[in-house]
């Protein structure tokens, strides 16, 4: 046995030009040139081994990589993308001004570009990703916590809506696409199969019955779930960051046939 996942692997650096002109991109803020969840194919290597296993409802997900770029990885009639789950809003042109405070309160302890720097090589490794189905571009679940208002990318509320999706609670923003995405989430079985499934155990309760959120708001999803303080921003992110180490402790832990790896 082999464990072929190594998940202090950083994917901006198996992402070709990621790092091109960095620091001039989104209006000075800072981002890559290109999208590791697209781009990589280190990542791609290992979410087609990492996920390639028995599903709840007893059936082998068994993902072979798409001969087209909009094939990222298939099985059956379903195609799949990489998605990142830890998001800070450090690239967000509309934050600029929020940014900027938080930028000064990082730089009375570290340079504010090494952090950003090491913040990305951290957040670009396997604990950091997820897989979803792929629909049309404004229809998928990617694009549709991304740009929902009350979600804006946090993977917590996401979950949120998906434990809800299984309880059949309709109060939730996520419900229609999710809906379209039926045949995805039966796969699962349940919440509690969905959570093992993906290694997202510590983002729940031990009960699976409610989400351990990483910032306290907005569960009503009535207000704009970002932080809206400098203390805030703190909050959420050194709790994406505990939950990024424990995802990758556990995805450090699984073991691999060694033919399984190299396919």
């Amino acid at each position: 046995m082999k464990n072929a996942i190594d998940t202090t692997f950083d994917f901006t650096s198996d992402t070709p030009h990621y790092w091109d002109n960095f620091w001039q991109n989104c209006d000075g803020l800072g981002c890559g040139s290109a999208d590791p969840d697209t781009k990589s194919p280190t990542l791609r290597k290992y979410h087609k081994i990492l996920w390639s296993k028995s599903l709840p409802n007893g059936e082998f997900l068994e993902l072979k990589e798409g001969k087209t770029t909009n094939e990222y990885l298939r099985w059956k009639d379903f195609v799949f993308g990489s998605d990142s789950i830890i998001n800070i809003y450090l690239h967000n042109i509309r934050l600029k001004a929020f940014i900027e405070k938080v930028k000064i309160e990082i730089e009375k302890t570290q340079n504010y570009k090494v952090f950003l720097e090491n913040y990305l090589k951290t957040a670009y490794t396997i604990g950091g990703c997820m897989i979803f189905p792929k629909r049309e571009r404004d229809n998928s679940i990617n694009c549709q916590r991304g740009i929902n208002r009350v979600i804006q990318d946090r993977f917590d509320l996401t979950l949120e809506c998906i434990r809800r999706y299984y309880t059949r609670d309709s109060n939730s923003p996520l419900t229609n696409v999710f809906s379209k995405n039926s045949q995805f989430f039966d796969l699962f079985i349940d919440f509690k199969g969905f959570v093992n499934f993906f290694l997202l155990q510590d983002l729940v309760a031990e009960d699976y019955s409610e989400i351990k959120l990483l910032l306290q708001n907005n569960l009503a999803f009535t207000e704009d779930p970002r932080p809206q303080t400098v203390e805030e921003w703190f909050i959420l992110y050194n709790n994406q960051m505990n939950f990024l180490a424990k995802r990758n402790e556990r995805i450090s832990k699984i073991r691999f046939d060694h033919e399984n790896c190299i396919k």
